[in-house]
């Protein structure tokens, strides 16, 4: 006899393996997203995320993010404020997972669960507004900014009690340098914040002790007139590289990991069963090297000067998920050890010997049930690798910008122009997505609003 268990136990897990995860991964589904992007196929890129989000609704947030950088290239910075805007919104919302969420997630995997962003995609939706709302008058942009810097800090005091070295978890959630940069030049353009503007410059060399402009753009806010007479000032925001994805690898359970699995066990479980040592799939950041080094400015058909780093979205990227790869294993572990205990349990229910038809078709059900976990890849697809910028001094009037890619070789790939307006005393912001050798879109400038 088989019992009352192993039916209901079956029949849960057909239903598992039925309406739970396929083959195919996000990254598999947002690839055709990404080559329509980097072709510069705009329109065909935003009906397949339309067409995606209809489909897969668990990934419909994180796939609105990908829309916004679609709607900012082609020179709808409104649209892509408001996507941004209730995306960040949502993450907030779901940054803390329900009960039943949690207990859904360790019979499948956290793909069963609404997506709540990674951390660096929860700072860099804030980054993104910020840009995007220079774009789209400015207003907002300075609390946006000042939110970059807010959200970071929640996550380190979040994050404080991960089972990683110090040196790491330091690195890891370090200040971003754009939040005060921001803060720093929207200040610099009335005479009664220039103080607002040198404290928000000495942060920025606080937090990019690596970005070689900081100390003259400090000099600059304490010594001297940020805007010259007669003059104007250009900022040029520079999307620059093909930024992180996420692909699935098997990790083994390394003692930090085993830590956490025994918390989420203990919590969930009476019965104290020792973690599986076995690899576990999980995600793992994948930077790229494709794009340039920065861009050439060129003003009036004269060299300026090139674009510098100020945010290093890969490297962010990267090293917070190693911070938080413990944390990820943990989990896996728990769903491998839940899902194990409930085969156990039912066996225990069942007049079944270790060699009866009963026990193999248990057997078969619990590989099947760990077969269908897959690592979460649901990753915000079209970042850029790096966020670049450039300052310059200009007369008031009109000037040709044009931005080419450029490496310690010399500049390459597809050269993009634009007409500007510098009025004087204010500052004015051009933005534009490079992720390879050529512009996506179009520049955006924030006279044209």
């Amino acid at each position: 006899m088989f019992g009352r268990g192993l039916p209901i136990l079956l029949g849960a897990v057909v239903s598992l393996l039925a309406f739970g995860p396929g083959c195919a991964t996000h990254l598999d589904r947002l690839q055709p997203v990404r080559d329509l992007y980097f072709a510069n196929q705009l329109d065909t890129a935003t009906a397949e995320i339309e067409r995606l989000q209809k489909k897969h609704r668990r990934e419909a947030d994180v796939l609105a993010l990908d829309q916004a950088m679609i709607d900012l290239a082609a020179g709808h910075p409104e649209l892509a404020e408001q996507r941004l805007r209730k995306t960040r919104d949502q993450f907030d919302k779901l940054s803390e997972k329900s009960i039943a969420e949690g207990a859904a997630s360790l019979l499948t995997d956290d793909t069963a669960i609404a997506y709540p962003g990674e951390d660096y995609e929860q700072v860099l939706v804030r980054v993104m507004l910020a840009l995007t709302n220079l774009m789209n008058g400015g207003e907002d942009a300075g609390a946006y900014a000042l939110q970059v810097t807010e959200k970071l800090e929640q996550l380190r005091t979040e994050r404080e009690k991960l089972e990683v070295d110090e040196r790491l978890k330091s690195e890891a959630y370090q200040q971003v340098a754009l939040g005060p940069y921001v803060r720093a030049m929207l200040a610099e353009e009335s005479p009664l914040t220039l103080d607002d503007a040198v404290r928000a410059r000495v942060q920025v060399a606080e937090y990019a002790p690596g970005f070689e402009s900081a100390q003259a753009d400090l000099q600059r806010a304490k010594h001297e007139v940020p805007i010259p007479p007669g003059h104007g000032v250009l900022y040029v925001f520079a999307l620059v590289g093909r930024g992180p994805v996420k692909e699935q690898v098997n990790a083994e359970a390394t003692q930090a990991a085993l830590l956490v699995a025994d918390r989420i066990v203990s919590a969930v479980s009476p019965r104290g069963l020792p973690p599986t040592l076995a690899p576990v799939p999980i995600p793992r950041v994948r930077t790229s090297s494709v794009g340039p080094g920065r861009l050439q400015v060129r003003i009036d058909d004269q060299p300026s000067g090139f674009t510098e780093t100020i945010v290093n979205v890969g490297q962010m990227a990267a090293l917070q998920q190693r911070a938080r790869e413990p944390e990820i294993i943990g989990r896996a572990v728990a769903r491998r050890v839940t899902k194990k205990g409930i085969i156990y349990a039912t066996k225990e229910g069942v007049d079944a010997g270790s060699w009866s038809a009963a026990s193999l078709a248990l057997n078969v059900v619990g590989i099947a049930w760990e077969a269908t976990e897959t690592a979460d890849l649901r990753c915000w697809g079209l970042l850029p690798d790096r966020i670049q910028v450039y300052r310059v001094a200009l007369p008031a009037g009109q000037h040709t910008l044009n931005l080419q890619p450029a490496d310690g070789a010399g500049t390459w790939g597809q050269p993009a122009s634009r007409t500007i307006t510098i009025p004087e005393g204010r500052n004015v912001y051009v933005l534009g997505q490079f992720p390879d050798g050529k512009l996506i879109g179009e520049l955006l400038c924030s006279e044209d609003r």
